[in-house]
Formats: C-alpha cells, sequence, structure tokens
C-alpha cells in the first residue's frame, strides 16, 4: 500500500447521521493521498454499519471502534494515533468537516519549511441562523512562522487541536498525545504542543469548518454548552490547572499572566453570561470550585480586563451572588449599574457603599467607564422591564425602569421611544419616563404588535426591542433588560396579505432582552415567501417593491 502524506482521523460517537458528511469532506480533499481513520468511541447507534460502509466504498477509509465507551475525544483520538501510517495527522469530529484544500495547504506550509506543526482560520457556523463568522480572526490574519508561543502569547486563546496538522515526529519526540478521562482536552494538548514546538507556521486560509449548535438539547450538547453542569466547571478548572504546572515544569512560567487573561477573558466569560439564571446553590457551588482558582490568578491578568468583567469577578469572589446576577446582566454591552457610591475623594464605585477592602476598591472602581462624562450617544443606562401586562390581543403594556447613574438626564420627565424593526420599516412607540428618584425613571408604553409594518412576503426572525433616549437634539439607544423568566406570549396577526404567529418571550440567554420572534403562517408561509424567495435577484428586486407599493 502507498504510505499516505496525511492521516485524518474522524472521531464520533452515535452520531452516524453525521459521519457521512464528515468522511465526504475528506474524499473531496484536492490532495488525494491520505488516509481516513474513522475512530468510533463504541457507539450504540448505526455508527457502526455507516462506518463500514464508508470503508468499503473508499480504499483510503478504514474503521477502529474501541472496545468500550471512553467518554470523551481523547481516547478515540489516541488510539488513532496508534495505527496512523502518515508522517503527519490531523483530527476532525464527526460533526464538522474540512474545506477542499485544507490538507493540501497545511501539507504546503510543512514542506516549505520545516516546523513541528502548522494551523490556518477556522470558519464558524451557526447551524440555527447560518450565520458564518471566523474563530479569533485577529490571531490568523497573515501567514507566518513563529519561533515557540513567546514570540504571540495571544495564540493561547486559539486552542483547538482541529486546526492544526502536526507532524507525528513532534508528537512521538514529546510523547505528546491527548489526556485521557478529562474534559476540555483540547486546551491543556494545545497548550502543551505550543510550548513544546521549536517552530509552527499559521495560515489565513480556512482549514476547518466547525459548526455551532447553541440551543441543542442538554442530552446533545457539546461539552462547551453543558456549562450549567457543576461538573463541567470542575472540569475546565481542572485543566487550567494542568495547563500551569506544564507551564513550570517546562521553563515558561513567564507565559502565566498571558495564560490567566486567557483563562478570564475566555474560559469564566463563558459562564459569566449565564450567572443571571443560577440559582443560590448553584452560584455558591460555582464560587466554592471557581474562587480558589482565581485567588492564584495574576493581577496583572484582572488589569487587562474590561471593568464590567472585573466587577462580576470580584463580587463573585466576596460571595454576592444577588449583586453577581445584577452585574453580569448585559455583559458585552453598555449597561450601566444600578447604583453607584462616590468615595471621599470622588471615586464612583460599583454598588450602595465603599469597598472596604484594597482589591475591592481597585476592582470596583467604575471611573474608567466615565459616566458623567462619556458623549450622550454612548452613555451608559440601564433599562429594564418591571412589569409586563398582556393584552388586548398581541399588544402587551410594558413598565420601564431607566437608572442613569451618571446622571446625565435633567431633572424631570424624559422623552423616551420604544423601538422595534421587524423587516426594513421601524415601529417607533414613544412614552415618557417620569423621575422616581435622582437617577432613576419609570414608564409605561403600550407595544401593540399589529402596528409593526411588515414585507409583502412576511417576516421571518427575531428582533429585540430598544429604548431611546433624547436630550438637546442628541439621540441614545439602549438595550432593554427583560424579567429573566415569563410565560411565552403568542398571539397570531394578520396585516393585508400576510399573516404571522408572534411570540414575546424572555431571551434566555446573556444579556436577558425581550424578545419579539414572527413566523409566517397560513398563505404568507406557504406562497408568498416561496415565491420571493425565487425572484429575489438583483434585477428584480426593484420591480418587487414597485409591486409592493401598488398593493399597499
Amino acid at each position: 500500500m502507498t504510505t499516505p502524506d496525511v492521516t485524518v482521523t474522524v472521531i464520533g460517537y452515535n452520531d452516524a447521521a453525521r459521519l457521512p458528511r464528515a468522511v465526504a469532506s475528506l474524499r473531496a480533499q484536492t490532495h488525494e493521498n491520505i488516509e481516513i481513520v474513522i475512530s468510533d468511541d463504541h457507539s450504540t447507534d448505526d455508527t457502526p454499519e455507516v462506518a463500514r460502509r464508508l470503508a468499503a466504498e473508499d480504499s483510503r477509509v478504514r474503521y477502529l471502534r474501541l472496545p468500550e465507551n471512553s467518554g470523551g475525544c481523547s481516547a478515540p483520538r489516541n488510539r488513532a494515533i496508534d495505527i496512523a501510517r502518515a508522517p503527519y495527522l490531523m483530527f476532525l469530529d464527526s460533526d464538522d468537516e474540512l474545506p477542499p484544500r485544507a490538507v493540501e495547504l497545511l501539507l504546503a506550509a510543512h514542506r516549505e519549511r520545516e516546523v513541528d506543526f502548522t494551523m490556518g482560520a477556522v470558519r464558524r457556523v451557526r447551524v440555527d441562523s447560518g450565520r458564518r463568522s471566523t474563530w479569533m480572526p485577529h490571531l490568523v490574519r497573515e501567514r507566518r512562522t513563529l519561533e515557540g508561543i513567546a514570540a504571540d502569547p495571544r495564540l493561547l486563546f486559539e486552542h483547538l487541536s482541529t486546526s492544526k496538522m502536526y507532524a507525528r515526529s513532534f508528537l512521538d519526540r514529546h510523547q505528546l498525545r491527548f489526556p485521557e478521562g478529562i474534559h476540555y482536552e483540547d486546551q491543556l494538548f494545545s497548550a502543551q504542543a505550543y510550548g513544546l514546538a521549536r517552530a509552527f507556521t499559521i495560515i489565513p486560509d480556512p482549514v476547518y469548518v466547525w459548526y455551532i449548535e447553541p440551543y441543542a438539547a442538554e442530552s446533545s450538547a457539546s461539552i462547551s454548552n453543558q456549562r450549567h453542569k457543576i461538573s463541567n466547571v470542575a472540569d475546565r478548572v481542572h485543566v487550567q490547572r494542568l495547563i500551569d504546572d506544564f507551564l513550570v515544569e517546562s521553563g515558561q512560567a513567564g507565559l502565566r499572566e498571558d495564560k490567566d487573561f486567557k483563562f478570564l477573558k475566555h474560559d469564566f466569560r463563558m459562564y459569566a453570561g449565564d450567572l443571571p439564571y443560577r440559582d443560590d446553590a448553584w452560584l455558591a457551588e460555582f464560587a466554592e470550585i471557581m474562587n480558589p482558582y482565581l485567588d492564584t490568578l495574576a493581577e496583572g491578568a484582572y488589569a487587562r480586563l474590561p471593568r464590567p468583567e472585573r466587577v462580576v469577578l470580584e463580587l463573585l469572589r466576596t460571595g454576592r451572588p444577588d449583586g453577581v446576577r445584577l452585574a453580569a446582566r448585559g455583559l458585552g454591552h453598555p449597561v450601566a449599574p444600578r447604583e453607584v457610591t462616590a468615595g471621599a475623594d470622588g471615586t464612583p464605585y460599583w454598588g450602595r457603599s465603599v469597598p472596604a477592602t484594597e482589591r475591592g476598591r481597585r476592582e470596583l472602581d467604575l471611573s474608567d467607564l466615565e459616566l458623567e462624562t462619556r458623549p450622550f450617544s454612548t452613555a451608559c443606562f440601564r433599562h429594564e422591564i418591571t412589569g409586563l401586562r398582556p393584552g388586548p390581543g398581541p399588544a402587551l403594556t410594558l413598565t420601564v425602569r431607566t437608572y442613569d447613574p451618571g446622571l446625565r438626564l435633567p431633572v424631570g420627565p424624559q422623552r423616551a421611544a420604544l423601538l422595534l424593526s421587524p423587516g426594513r420599516r421601524r415601529l417607533t412607540v414613544p412614552f415618557r419616563l417620569d423621575p422616581v428618584r435622582p437617577g432613576v425613571f419609570e414608564g409605561r408604553v403600550q407595544l401593540d404588535l399589529t402596528r409593526a409594518r411588515l414585507p409583502l412576503q412576511g417576516f421571518e426572525g427575531v428582533r429585540h426591542p430598544q429604548l431611546r433616549l433624547q436630550q438637546q437634539g442628541l439621540a441614545h439607544s439602549g438595550l432593554l433588560l427583560a424579567p429573566l423568566l415569563f410565560p411565552a406570549l403568542t398571539a397570531r396577526v394578520e396585516s393585508g396579505a400576510t399573516a404571522h404567529r408572534i411570540t414575546v418571550e424572555p431571551e434566555g440567554r446573556n444579556p436577558g432582552r425581550l424578545q419579539v420572534r414572527w413566523q409566517p403562517v397560513g398563505i404568507t408561509a406557504r406562497m408568498l415567501r416561496p415565491v420571493v424567495r425565487a425572484v429575489d435577484r438583483p434585477r428584480l428586486r426593484d420591480a418587487l417593491r414597485l409591486v409592493t407599493s401598488a398593493l399597499k
């Protein structure tokens, strides 16, 4: 048999439906001299039959079945490494794909210069929306060869083993294998690969297609989407400790601050947006696992974080679960705290009192948010729905409270409006916010969804209302935080020739906005939308707009 240039291992467990797509992406590679190893973690579905059929169809495909389920990704990959025949190795998950030129491009980079591994860009595809993006694009923007991770420690953020092609000699020389019996094995394996590699090459071309299912059922969700499990938190922290040990043992303790920053900005941040939805018991267990590790991290890593994230961390470390939930709402968006307290020197601090400790004053100092001085259009306010009453029909009355801790709004009633844009036309509902006390305003607004002007072909999608404030000819639009839990409200709405089922619900994830979902029904779904899709070509769009206008 001809020795293959590259062995690509496809690991899977009970994924018979998607395995053929993954293998097809390998059979379609422009570099054909490859070996494909299907490593089955003792599936109980039709995976064995599917894998054997794929092996019968292509002599490059080999099927390996583990004698028992390992419960992770490491063992299937390691068993495949043991039998791989090629001098270069790659890894693919059964629910993902490789772009057609992935093997060709990564192998060419190896042959251009002797390096321990090559890596490229990862294209992420949202299964629910089809939205495409690039994973960590700033790290793979240009072609370059680095002599060790110290040349760019930011690469610790790119911890995927699947975006890389490894020289078999490199893995064997360091006896580098995936750690078995733990989750988040990629993070440890990649940290070790980065730390041990004498040189590696980055190319900007896409070499992996990663399908993301953020709302998959808990039973089938990926490890990263099982953050509701306390065991998931323990696994992630355990791996971080193993990475820390490796950095010390390999003489690279100088990378610790960069690695700690990566943990805070990526790993902890993945849990932070979910914290408002957790009860006291869960938060207590979370803190019990997380806080001892947070205490070991470099101060410089905290200093590199955005202020709102530092606030959440400090509140968690000081055992303030209610504050954690409050501060974690709207992370990543310009959402203000409800209250700010000024110290004797005028320093603004998060919450109702000046922190008692030096660390607390350092972490809860909000000076860099510029609450009092930012331009009005980018100012920090907090808009919360404190009451929600349905009816009549597809309408609801909202009680909205606005917090203005920077005292940017003048004393007295404020002009406000609710903005909602299904399709291309915006619905604007003006209302008034009355003062409750300094820095706090409240008002009521009725949102009648029958007034939303939809395109002729209807609208399918989700929108989140915004709240607009006006002052001296300037406007500010901010997100509207909903109650975390309330029963979804559903109604059928007919407007002209279009009909929709509209659902009003909590967003269910960070930041937790009010969410309105439109779903075309009846003739709108069966006829109008398919017809518009069929004719939606650049030359026909103007004609469609004319027809739509004539039918109004």
